[in-house]
């Protein structure tokens, strides 16, 4: 079974009390994502990691504080969650190569990385039969990327002790509602037994 495991958004402005839209506790879960993006990588699996890469204007604003403006410290994602083989897909019309990548980072503008311009591309060339979904936050946009996935009909896991969420009642809902479109979820240490 062909496994792409998908981190979401684990960017310095989110992960860290420093940042402009922390979550809180992000940073406690670095450890647990660094861990399964190199247990893929150790196994050959492709790692899908979504990146915000706002401009300084970006519509989003409106809703959400300024955050992750590309170029900016706080748009970087976590040191210990990128692997060595990494290539960029920024949210525009671009060849989709990435041969020996282990990690393809897919930037993108809104909460719902299905929004993005070159995600689709990238998972129909990954064609995977499964997907791990892991980062932050719980209810916005890890919700959003697992609700696409699932919608296309393939098995998708979120792992817990590798996510974040801003408010425990609503992620409790949105996981209920991934279980209910047929989603599991599960461990750190059970999605690495696998």
């Amino acid at each position: 079974m062909k496994t792409v495991f998908v981190d979401v958004d684990t960017q310095l402005d989110f992960l860290y009390p420093a940042g402009a839209l922390y979550v809180p506790g992000g940073e406690r879960i670095v450890d647990a994502i660094a861990c399964l993006n190199r247990y893929a990588a150790g196994r050959g699996m492709r790692v899908v990691s979504t990146a915000d890469a706002h401009a300084e204007n970006d519509p989003e604003f409106a809703t959400w504080p300024p955050h992750c403006i590309a170029g900016t410290a706080g748009q970087h994602k976590a040191a210990a969650t990128l692997l060595e083989k990494r290539v960029v897909m920024p949210n525009r019309d671009c060849a989709v190569a990435f041969d020996d990548a282990q990690q393809i980072i897919v930037e993108k503008q809104t909460v719902d990385v299905f929004a993005s311009h070159n995600l689709r591309r990238v998972l129909d060339a990954l064609n995977a039969d499964r997907y791990v979904v892991y980062g932050v936050v719980t209810e916005i946009c890890v919700w959003f990327a697992a609700r696409g996935l699932l919608a296309l009909k393939k098995p998708v896991t979120i792992v817990t002790g590798a996510v974040k969420e801003l408010r425990a009642e609503d992620a409790a809902r949105a996981l209920d509602e991934i279980r209910s479109l047929g989603g599991k979820v599960s461990t750190v240490a059970d999605v690495c037994l696998d």
